[in-house]
């Protein structure tokens, strides 16, 4: 057989191999071998209420609304312009992290990227550490992963309220550093990159000496992948990330068009690195100027969810190895795609749509499967004294978790 009869045969034989090549889903701990961006959640442990922590926290009311009063429309008054479709909840509460981290599993979201303020016991921080160390435990029992956001912000404002010494901020640094790997870096489930767990930080916006990031994981193991603001360090960092620019919208509506030459600005130059980050998002709509707490930033039209759709287009696009989902749930900024009674379920819906699109044979959660978790929640509240059907919504928790829809439905519909 001649040479030219014979390549079109080889080319067949090619294309076959290629086809029956099994997909590597997206592995938990190091995400070196994924063949696709992984879908990460930024996520605020911050909210707190009586039954739970003992009294509202200041995220649901900014020190001006009471949520045990009610609006003229009989919902809990909340500082934000959406209302959660479990109604104002604790960030320590088992059964809401629960539903939360079975809703990432459903809509296709690999993890969480958790707003992190340190371990210190000043302000609120202590609380947020507690909830960020209980939301950790449910993203492990569902196999999602998860990432710190440091938000280094704080040593600031330790040092402006006398809590720490400016000549101690690196010893403090190093300490966060050493809680960070003693606690996080070095578990399966925490996100690595070539062996490096990541960290990313809210700016920074105190260290900003790169130096200052050597001296405080000097005494590391395996020092952290910086992952930075866009425009705070990025080019001392492994990569920086996007954030809704509203410094470009000058307290009123930001237009769609400076948005998007923001976003494509920032991805061709991101994309000159090796590794590369993005952001999608759905709206930005703030309640700090009817809080009192101070003038708005501005408004980011969500256009009916073509808003996240255009936001996750472009970082997909620009080959991100993230795209970071900005955000899960910060209510006062109004960027959260956690369902809402205004929103529905629209945004994580078309999160899902996403994941099929990169994922379809392995990835077959639909929309309807969506409505599972507020099913288990609910229940989880009306049989909160009854152990008997605790331990099996627990069964219908690990169904969820298998894939096994039709039993999870079966043990709902009995209860």
């Amino acid at each position: 057989m001649t040479l030219r009869k014979l390549l079109p045969m080889l080319w067949l034989l090619l294309i076959v191999l290629i086809s029956v090549i099994p997909y590597q889903p997206a592995q938990a701990q190091d995400d070196d071998s994924v063949e696709r961006p992984l879908l990460l959640a930024h996520y605020m442990p911050w909210y707190q209420t009586p039954d739970v922590s003992g009294d509202w926290g200041w995220h649901w009311t900014m020190n001006h609304v009471d949520p045990s009063m009610q609006t003229e429309n009989g919902k809990p008054e909340i500082a934000s312009h959406y209302m959660p479709l479990t109604g104002p909840y604790d960030s320590q509460d088992d059964a809401l992290l629960e539903y939360q981290v079975l809703l990432m599993k459903l809509s296709g979201i690999d993890g969480v990227i958790v707003d992190w303020y340190g371990f210190e016991d000043y302000l609120d921080y202590g609380l947020l550490n507690a909830a960020t160390h209980k939301l950790f435990d449910h993203v492990q029992r569902a196999g999602l992963s998860f990432v710190i956001c440091y938000e280094d912000a704080t040593v600031r404002n330790m040092i402006d309220g006398g809590y720490l010494n400016s000549d101690d901020a690196l010893t403090h640094g190093a300490e966060v550093m050493q809680y960070l790997q003693e606690n996080w870096f070095e578990d399966d489930a925490y996100l690595k990159v070539e062996g490096q767990p990541l960290l990313f930080v809210f700016g920074p916006q105190y260290f900003r000496d790169p130096a200052n990031w050597e001296v405080m994981a000097a005494d590391l193991d395996t020092p952290p992948a910086l992952v930075t603001l866009d425009g705070h360090m990025d080019w001392a960092a492994l990569a920086g990330y996007p954030w809704p620019p509203m410094s470009m919208a000058g307290g009123i509506e930001l237009a769609p068009a400076v948005l998007t030459s923001y976003l494509e600005l920032f991805y061709r130059n991101a994309g000159r690195g090796d590794y590369v980050v993005g952001s999608a998002f759905p709206s930005f709509h703030d309640i700090y100027e009817e809080a009192g707490e101070r003038s708005s930033y501005g408004y980011i039209d969500p256009q009916d969810g073509e808003t996240l759709r255009m936001t996750l287009l472009l970082a997909l696009d620009a080959d991100s190895n993230i795209i970071q989902l900005v955000t899960w749930n910060d209510y006062g900024e109004g960027t959260m795609i956690e369902p809402t009674e205004e929103t529905g379920y629209q945004y994580l819906e078309i999160v899902q749509e996403t994941r099929q699109s990169l994922d379809s044979e392995d990835f077959q959660f639909t929309a309807d499967d969506l409505r599972l978790p507020l099913q288990l929640f609910n229940l989880r509240k009306a049989h909160a004294d009854n152990a008997e059907a605790q331990t099996q919504l627990d069964e219908v928790f690990d169904a969820i978790i298998a894939g096994d829809l039709d039993t999870a439905r079966a043990i709902l519909e009995s209860l």
